[in-house]
């Protein structure tokens, strides 16, 4: 027998005029490319992002038509996510930080018809346009005071005159929730990157995931404050997330430097804060060297790569702000797990708790994982097999855009590519990414864990650690550390900062010391480049 409820399709527009009618007066707040700081509130935001509809479909978009942006954290681009999803068309947010190549690359296989973007891009945009064959109109994301005086981009349309000439008088059309609402590239270490489509079903019920108390825990009396990239896997669904609950939300535009990052917070009683670890070693420097406190900012949520346990213990021990690990993947739209502890966890001694935070997390509602030995059995979650992770659920892929690179699928499982263990608790632990695995000797080494005891040392401020190849053991670690400005310290002190914490097949054989480590364009470490740096490096007796 069916159930008798109504079959109502889950849309991306719901959100936002729930957040009109419960949350109206609720403001959104951003740091404009401009410069200075745009108030209004979710009513005006709606208002402008039916608006903004009635300007896309005065300009030819038409439904599952793909629109790029290539913007920055701010009111104009949260506009974007609402009025092109809400049409029935694809915001494909563009990483601006990408190589110009993958740029006109994304844009040409999205095949969009519109690229809108912030005053920033405008000699990116300037160079790349006339290799961009499907974009028919460039919108710029600004108003007519600051629109340039010339320009070689075709046709430039100012976004406020497009604004100006259209009312808020729009119903939002309803389709199938399964439609596609918005498009989000990898950035493939190898190869082209690959799109990866997000509908509206799935966007809202990771919204629901992602605000769940165990999950980011976002309420109507959080301020948020998204670092993390509205370009970069939809802000880990903070855009929708907090409309759905109804939280003020602050936009940090371009400024991520460390002071511009906490007057923001301070300024705008800041509650939650959301990005990737380099974000926040620049602004733990800036409350270092500036003896200065957190006075509403109670906890942050860092993912996009390992956040070292040392950072977990700073912002914790010395400013009162709780980190919860989280980790995710575009593919998995991309919340996969968070760090919020249970109540055994909770009350183990200090130590013994944040060594479960420095783990990646449990895994939310919504999301199913295992991990598997090389001949596909599965692990079991004891926190000492390390295996393949595979994850499945309502808003994870099940393939790519155009069927690049065919069926990822193993038998209905998404493979991450990440190395993990899973302890008796559900608590995940990445030690690796799979192609930056050592084996030495036919055993496992985790590099994240070998990075970890780096930098807890007081004189190393980031390390990275890569396998080397070995005559012997085939590959032997190797330390890459960049020290603090102003300390030293040595490759035998450093090594016998290991001992005791590591088992000794584990002990890194060298160590170099570099100016800076590569990353890659959503800020993580690239062990690639890394590799081929020191592709001609010799450990000492090898």
């Amino acid at each position: 027998m069916q159930g008798l409820m109504m079959d109502v399709p889950l849309l991306i527009t719901d959100l936002i005029r729930f957040a009109e009618r419960n949350h109206g007066d609720t403001e959104i707040v951003s740091k404009t490319v401009e410069g200075g700081l745009h108030r209004y509130t979710y009513r005006e935001a709606h208002a402008r992002a039916r608006r903004l509809a009635k300007v896309l479909h005065a300009l030819g978009v038409k439904l599952g038509d793909r629109v790029g942006t290539l913007a920055w954290n701010g009111y104009r681009h949260y506009e974007l996510y609402y009025a092109i999803s809400g049409i029935g068309a694809v915001i494909n947010t563009i990483n601006p930080r990408l190589f110009p190549d993958q740029i006109t690359y994304i844009s040409n296989h999205a095949e969009n018809q519109v690229l809108c973007f912030d005053l920033s891009f405008m000699p990116l945009v300037e160079k790349l346009a006339p290799q961009l064959k499907s974009v028919k109109h460039y919108v710029l994301l600004t108003d007519r005071a600051h629109m340039p005086a010339q320009t070689s981009i075709p046709k430039l349309k100012c976004y406020e005159d497009l604004m100006d000439q259209q009312d808020d008088r729009f119903e939002w059309p309803s389709f199938d929730e399964r439609t596609a609402a918005a498009l989000c590239y990898t950035s493939g270490t190898t190869g082209n990157p690959k799109g990866v489509l997000f509908g509206h079903r799935s966007t809202v019920l990771h919204a629901y995931g992602a605000a769940l108390p165990d999950a980011l825990n976002l309420s109507a009396l959080d301020a948020v404050l998204p670092v993390v990239p509205m370009f970069h896997a939809n802000a880990w669904s903070l855009p929708y997330a907090c409309t759905m609950v109804g939280a003020k939300m602050v936009f940090p535009g371009p400024h991520l430097d460390g002071k511009s990052v906490y007057e923001l917070i301070e300024q705008e009683k800041v509650t939650l804060s959301a990005g990737v670890p380099t974000v926040w070693l620049m602004l733990l420097q800036h409350l270092a060297a500036n003896k200065v406190k957190f006075s509403t900012l109670k906890r942050t949520v860092i993912g996009g790569s390992a956040c070292p346990p040392a950072m977990i213990r700073t912002f914790q021990d010395d400013y009162g702000v709780t980190v919860f690990h989280a980790w995710g993947m575009t593919e998995m739209s991309p919340l996969g797990t968070v760090g919020s502890l249970k109540t055994k966890q909770a009350q183990l001694p200090k130590d013994q708790r944040y060594a479960v935070q420095a783990k990646q997390g449990r895994g939310i509602f919504g999301v199913e994982m295992k991990i598997v030995d090389e001949g596909g059995k599965e692990l079991p979650w004891d926190g000492k097999a390390f295996g393949d992770l595979l994850v499945k659920g309502p808003w994870i892929a099940s393939g790519y855009m155009k069927s690049e690179g065919g069926d990822p699928l193993k038998d209905g499982w998404f493979p991450t590519g990440d190395v993990a263990t899973i302890d008796a608790e559900g608590y995940l632990q990445i030690t690796d990414r799979s192609k930056d695995v050592i084996k030495s000797g036919g055993e496992w080494i985790s590099s994240i864990d070998l990075e970890n005891i780096a930098v807890a040392h007081p004189a190393i401020q980031e390390a990275a650690v890569i396998g080397v190849k070995h005559p012997k053991w085939d590959e032997r670690p190797l330390v890459v550390a960049v020290k603090k400005a102003g300390q030293e310290v040595t490759r035998d002190e450093l090594l016998k900062f290991y001992e005791g914490k590591i088992a000794k097949w584990w002990m890194p054989d060298d160590v170099v010391f570099v100016p800076e480590l590569p990353h890659t364009a959503t800020g993580k470490l690239s062990k690639l480049t890394l590799r081929q740096q020191l592709k001609d490096y010799r450990l000492p007796g090898a």
